[in-house]
């Protein structure tokens, strides 16, 4: 599961343009993640602040 730290977020866009199922959408002042999200984390990867992580599902 991603999550976003929506104090960190510089609302760049970065982590949309990466996403390969774009999962990923800005709304004018958050990053939302909707059901099509892989858990690949390449978002995590590009966000320049560091504002997304990838946190594994407890079962």
């Amino acid at each position: 599961m991603i999550t976003v730290n929506r104090y960190r977020c510089g609302y760049c866009g970065a982590c949309v343009s990466v996403c390969p199922r774009d999962a990923l959408d800005l709304v004018e002042t958050y990053i939302e993640v909707d059901d099509k999200c892989s858990n690949c984390g390449i978002c995590t990867k590009v966000c320049p602040m560091g504002a997304l992580e990838l946190v594994e599902d407890e079962e």
